[in-house]
């Protein structure tokens, strides 16, 4: 499952750093943000049907896919900030819609809620919101500081696993499109690096996005796998998001898995563009 060839692939420098990303489209930017372990390849059959209405960026964050994986970087709420708006500086982009998933949630939403000013529209999928984390995650979290355990959740039978996990319809993880995922993390510094984005990102920071979330005033979506094993009390992250954020309307998908850019890429795809579009 190849992205398409109207999709192209470029660099930038940020901070010294290398950024990869994908673009497609033209006009007021959408700003489509990964999580962990995967890269802006999660979003290859969403780019195309979303570009009908506006340009749409798919970035790799730093440790992530082609872009850079320094083990100097901090990997913390502030050091994501900097860079993804660094990042939307150097593409020129003024506002942007936004669309975040897994890991990509608190850190995009981190620097939305910092310069909520460059946010036109935000979509959430399934992914943390809260400094209230449920059992899996904190049992994840242990696991990346366990010597062994930790060494096999970023190798790539560890990384294949949690793409299976994640994912509800195995049939649409291909051996090409697992070889995708894992394949940015074949060095030990690489996984080293994989290991360390997933333990630096401090409560306070979860605890300052529910406080300033709740403010925005702009449309916001959300759009949730309900067999999400990965992230089993996402519905509850919802239902509190959806109180929280009056204007917000919320869909689950039943028969999608935490990567629901795998299972149910028309379906989503279809839902962002309707949102989108919808001015």
């Amino acid at each position: 499952m190849s992205i398409s060839s109207s999709i192209t692939s470029h660099f930038v420098t940020v901070q010294g750093l290398q950024i990869h990303y994908l673009s497609i489209g033209t006009g007021t930017p959408i700003l489509l943000l990964h999580g962990w372990p995967t890269s802006s390849y999660l979003w290859r059959n969403i780019m195309v049907p979303l570009s009908q209405t506006r340009q749409v960026i798919a970035m790799d964050l730093p440790g992530f896919g082609q872009s850079s994986k320094s083990l100097e970087g901090s990997y913390s709420f502030n050091y994501y900030d900097r860079m993804i708006d660094g990042f939307v500086n150097q593409l020129g982009i003024s506002k942007t819609g936004l669309v975040v998933h897994d890991l990509g949630g608190p850190v995009g939403l981190m620097w939305a809620v910092r310069h909520p000013e460059k946010v036109d529209r935000l979509t959430l999928l399934n992914t943390l919101v809260y400094p209230e984390f449920s059992w899996a995650v904190r049992l994840f979290l242990l696991a990346t500081f366990v010597p062994g355990i930790k060494d096999w959740l970023v190798s790539t039978s560890g990384l294949v696993k949690a793409m299976q996990i994640g994912v509800k319809n195995q049939k649409n993880l291909t051996k090409e499109v697992l070889r995708n995922y894992y394949s940015p993390f074949q060095t030990a510094e690489n996984r080293k690096v994989l290991l360390k984005t997933a333990q630096r990102l401090s409560p306070k920071g979860f605890q300052e996005i529910a406080e300033k979330l709740p403010q925005f005033k702009i449309p916001i979506r959300l759009i949730y796998g309900e067999n999400d094993k990965i992230l089993p009390d996402v519905a509850n992250t919802m239902r509190r998001l959806k109180q929280d954020i009056p204007q917000a309307q919320l869909t689950a998908l039943p028969q999608c898995g935490h990567f629901l850019q795998e299972d149910a890429p028309e379906q989503l795809s279809q839902l962002l563009l309707e949102f989108f579009t919808d001015q």
